[in-house]
């Protein structure tokens, strides 16, 4: 397939783009390279990326790149590009998020409207459900978000739906649940919790540990978005890991695997949930979705690669 990756320097956009190169699609990746985290590691996810054949780069803003061309012959658009973060997004912060998660996410629509691609996949949150009625958590339930950033979020998953029934643009929206993996941006829990493992700095722990997770790697899903890519279906699934453990029991894990963290443990911070399951069944039957990972062998993989890097810095 021909494939456009928007946010393809990115966590997840990175590994997106490898799959799918894997695959065999071509791909064009687009990334505005934002100052959220150290554009360093950006560039370092990016660099494989350049010598492979089939792929190709466009560094720019989507709200001012010509989106209609960049479209024209895609087979899928996968938006993934976006302003992460759920503590930011409160009080002057909140502009970005607007700006980067709903005004690009309707550049992106309106593009799509004209150049009509194949489909159009975006990579919404389990943030939209902010503190669910029921666990594990299905789409039919009433999403209630308690942070600005998952506001926005569910704001670009509304507009995906506007297009899609009033013009019939082609549009899925998949609900990731706290993806990790190698390549995890350095402000999130995994990374830093590796990082604190490698260097005995202490980590920082909100609330008391006994919040859950569902944990889902990142390999997971990419290949659930290419799933997606591929079917005919349309509408707002989730995809989460089948991993729910508590962050105390993580760092139970972090302590076979690497070396025991210490922790400083501070009160909860707004907009954080308690927990996070998901139900996704839908996601299953719609597009064959099963994830394959589970919590240890994907906690392995971030410290290998975490070794690696480490090496690496150290010749």
């Amino acid at each position: 397939m021909r494939a456009v990756v928007t946010g393809a320097a990115g966590f997840i956009g990175s590994h997106l783009c490898d799959h799918l190169l894997d695959c065999g699609d071509e791909v064009t990746g687009i990334d505005a390279m934002t100052d959220y985290y150290d554009l360093a590691r950006k560039e370092a996810n990016l660099a494989p990326l350049h010598g492979r054949r089939g792929f190709s780069f466009r560094h720019g803003d989507l709200l001012a790149l010509p989106l209609v061309t960049l479209f024209a012959h895609a087979d899928v658009v996968y938006h993934l590009a976006g302003q992460p973060g759920v503590r930011p997004s409160w009080g002057h912060g909140f502009a970005a998020y607007l700006e980067r998660n709903v005004l690009a996410t309707q550049h992106v629509l309106e593009a799509a409207r004209t150049a009509l691609p194949g489909r159009l996949i975006y990579a919404s949150s389990s943030s939209v459900y902010g503190d669910a009625e029921a666990y594990p958590t299905a789409e039919s339930l009433r999403p209630q978000p308690v942070s600005p950033y998952g506001v926005t979020k569910l704001a670009a998953e509304h507009l995906c739906e506007l297009y899609r029934t009033a013009f019939g643009v082609p549009t899925t929206s998949l609900r990731l649940f706290s993806v990790y993996g190698p390549r995890q941006r350095p402000d999130m829990a995994f990374a830093q919790l590796i990082a604190a493992a490698a260097s005995d700095e202490a980590f920082t722990l909100f609330g008391d540990g006994e919040q859950t997770r569902d944990f889902t790697y990142v390999g997971d899903v990419v290949s659930a978005l290419r799933q997606a890519g591929l079917s005919s279906w349309t509408g707002v699934a989730n995809i989460g890991g089948g991993n729910r453990i508590t962050m105390n029991r993580v760092l139970g894990l972090l302590d076979e695997l690497a070396a025991p963290v210490r922790v400083v443990r501070i009160p909860d911070q707004s907009g954080d949930v308690r927990h996070t399951a998901a139900d996704i069944t839908l996601a299953r039957r719609a597009f064959g979705y099963q994830p394959r990972v589970d919590i240890r062998e994907g906690l392995r993989a971030m410290v290998e690669a975490e070794r690696v890097t480490l090496s690496a810095v150290a010749r």
